[in-house]
């Protein structure tokens, strides 16, 4: 969960406590550097791609990862941010951020779109984002990439490129930032 959006609203009536690191601030660089060699070689180069970030957690991973390709290939990759808030099946649920927006910088008919998230969870942030998606232009293909992938899928959903795969508990939560993923508890007040 992202930290803005644990601060504003502390999960479960709680609060985020680390326990343990699990990848350190170059770990999480190595990882976007391989998915960016990942994405180059699968696609024979980045002709029409576009990266979009998930709010709130997927945004500075996008961001990174568009400038590492950039750097590869020496070529602009747009980048924008995708708020699937309203398109979510646990509306009621869930919060609603002010804050995170939906900045999407082209029409994405014919693009083919990286979609950058955090970490990968049940999958329902997913089927949110794609159904957001159709509203900018149908996509010739969509891929996922994700920092951390861990588990307890309840929808069909599997990333295309993951920097980590870190099986949890159903109880545990995952911190990804640039400055690395650190795997903790929720605690009550």
């Amino acid at each position: 969960m992202a930290e803005r959006e644990r601060r504003l609203t502390p999960p479960r009536g709680g609060v985020f406590v680390p326990r343990v690191q699990v990848l350190a601030p170059e770990d999480v660089q190595r990882a976007i550097t391989r998915i960016a060699h990942e994405i180059v070689e699968r696609n024979r180069g980045l002709d029409d791609v576009v990266v979009i970030g998930l709010q709130t957690g997927g945004v500075p991973l996008a961001f990174r990862l568009a400038q590492v390709l950039e750097e590869m290939e020496a070529t602009t990759v747009p980048v924008g941010m995708l708020d699937v808030a309203f398109y979510r099946d646990d509306i009621g649920i869930r919060p609603v951020l002010a804050e995170a927006i939906t900045a999407i910088p082209c029409d994405l008919a014919g693009q083919l779109v990286i979609l950058v998230d955090d970490v990968l969870f049940t999958g329902r942030t997913v089927r949110a984002a794609l159904n957001a998606l159709a509203d900018y232009g149908r996509a010739r293909a969509v891929q996922l990439a994700v920092m951390v992938d861990r588990g307890h899928r309840e929808l069909p959903v599997r990333p295309d490129y993951v920097g980590k795969n870190m099986p949890t508990r159903l109880d545990e939560q995952v911190d990804v930032s640039l400055d690395g993923v650190v795997l903790g508890d929720v605690v009550a007040r």
